[in-house]
């Protein structure tokens, strides 16, 4: 069998002209009163993908989830699972099963019969149901852990008992509202790979709403970015931070700098003038014309810093060193320019540099590539 990172690295279908979405949203849009929560939203997402809802709170996507899992209904558009329109079919009819934030635990039930719940009620035989629990016991470690209620278990077991219990029926589309957000930060981290694997494992979609961005760029094949109920990008994790489609995703996903600007010169060499009178050269300012207002986004590991100005750098700012964040595996430099604006570097501590290192008030020069940044329009 080829390993899960091999095949996650062929997994594109939504690559594919042939391939057949699994789940479509069709012109959705959900009003609360005046409220707008989801904005005529159209979305595909397709079998056996790990994808992510990622946004603020208050952007639409966990209303997006609900509607999906039928715990809401759209006030216009239709939602199409596996070529079957959802609208009227109630939850438990449906091939889906939502894992809550707050897990939603029985506390007088042991383990087990928190997992076996669901099949219970569904009529499920009694040996059949003790053979399913055995099995989920087992996918999420917790043999031995059965008979214990869930105030006698950690917030990591608690969380894998609610996974267990959601997978014991078997659904063709797990969803995962805030999954982790009751863990700390090193467990937390943990169960992101756990999942990843689960659900190469079972061959399930997975949705998953966070407001991580580490969580979403970790376990999903696609990441869908939304604001005020839209959906602004879907792409790739390595996309969605490579090539933000506008500000609000650069600035989201990751740190950004960002220089404001017109473009002077297009083509393969394009020139931008920013408002300090500053000209970037950038490889490539897309669609953008001559006179055009824009956006220059760098990300801060694509800037170096140093003391002298670099004799080859395309673009080349200097400035005080004004913060320093110190983060063991990385340093992040703020240095503050003539004109007061902050630009943010950051160096891989790659090497024990104890001397001479750069330092608060040090005067430093920051520059980078031609091609270290994109351009955006909006």
């Amino acid at each position: 069998m080829a390993s899960l990172g091999s095949t996650r690295r062929t997994f594109a279908p939504w690559a594919d002209p042939a391939a057949k979405p699994y789940i479509r949203f069709e012109n959705v849009t959900k009003r609360f009163g005046d409220f707008t929560a989801v904005d005529d939203l159209s979305l595909t997402i397709y079998e056996r993908e790990f994808f992510a809802l990622l946004g603020a709170s208050g952007c639409g996507k966990t209303t997006l989830l609900r509607m999906l899992g039928g715990f809401e209904q759209p006030t216009s558009g239709r939602i199409f699972l596996d070529g079957q329109d959802m609208k009227g079919i109630p939850p438990y009819r449906r091939p889906v099963n939502m894992m809550f934030q707050s897990y939603a635990l029985f506390p007088h039930m042991t383990v087990e019969a928190n997992i076996a719940f669901g099949l219970k009620q569904d009529g499920m035989p009694k040996p059949q149901i003790a053979e399913r629990v055995g099995q989920m016991l087992k996918l999420v470690k917790l043999e031995q852990f059965a008979k214990r209620k869930p105030q006698q278990l950690s917030g990591g077991q608690r969380q894998r008992v609610a996974l267990a219990r959601s997978l014991a029926k078997r659904p063709k589309v797990l969803l995962l509202d805030e999954p982790l957000a009751a863990l700390d930060k090193k467990l937390r981290e943990e169960t992101q790979f756990e999942l990843v694997d689960l659900q190469y494992e079972l061959g399930l979609t997975f949705i998953v709403v966070t407001h991580d961005q580490e969580e979403a760029m970790t376990m999903a094949d696609r990441i869908a970015i939304m604001d005020k109920g839209k959906v602004l990008q879907v792409a790739t994790p390595a996309e969605v931070y490579e090539a933000p489609s506008c500000r609000f995703v650069a600035d989201f996903v990751g740190s950004i700098n960002t220089f404001e600007g017109s473009v002077t010169k297009t083509g393969s060499a394009a020139r931008i003038r920013d408002r300090s009178g500053t000209e970037f050269r950038v490889a490539d300012a897309g669609e953008a014309a001559a006179g055009d207002t824009v956006w220059l986004a760098v990300r801060p590991e694509k800037l170096s810093i140093s003391r002298e100005r670099p004799a080859d750098a395309a673009n080349a700012l200097d400035g005080e060193i004004w913060d320093i964040a110190y983060l063991g595996d990385m340093t992040v430099y703020n240095v503050k320019l003539d004109d007061g604006r902050i630009v943010k570097a950051s160096t891989i501590n790659s090497i024990r540099r104890l001397e001479d290192a750069l330092t608060w008030h040090d005067r430093a020069w920051v520059s980078f590539s031609a091609d270290a940044g994109v351009v955006l329009t909006r």
